[in-house]
Formats: structure tokens, sequence, C-alpha cells
């Protein structure tokens, strides 16, 4: 299984990503070894995810969602609490 998700971070920015092991990936940002973005922003809270069957469709998602507004990405969260 592959995700695409959506965090926020102790500033209140969002951030998208895509991993394989959702749970593992999150700790990675909350301890500060995630994405450099997040090492100095955490803790950080799982706000959205969708599920896909390949790494590649993931990905695209990720890439959709990252082009978003933040207005648009809030409501893709407000959509599909977790």
């Amino acid at each position: 299984m592959n995700y695409t998700y959506i965090i926020k971070c102790k500033d209140g920015s969002l951030y998208t990503g895509w991993t394989n092991n959702l749970e593992k990936r999150l700790e990675a940002h909350n301890s500060g070894t995630g994405a450099k973005y997040t090492r100095t922003r955490h803790p950080v809270e799982l706000m959205y995810y969708e599920t896909f069957d390949t790494k590649e469709e993931a990905m695209s998602r990720e890439y959709r969602i990252k082009k978003l507004s933040r207005a648009e990405k809030l409501n893709l969260i407000n959509k599909k609490e977790v």
C-alpha cells in the first residue's frame, strides 16, 4: 500500500508527501528525521491521506496536491477528515 498525505506542522503550515509506510513516516517527521521542511516544524499532525496500489500513483497525486493553493488543500482536508 502507498499513501499520499498532508500533515500540519506546529507552525500551522501544511506539508504534502508520499510513503509506503504512513506510521513510520509520521514518526520520522515527528522525530526530526523526516523531510528537511518538517525537521524544524515538528511535531506534526496527520490531517489527510489517500491510499494507492502503486508508488507512481501516490507520487502523481502528491504532485497534484502540491500544486493546490492552501485554501484548496484545506477544502480537501475538510471533505475527508482522518
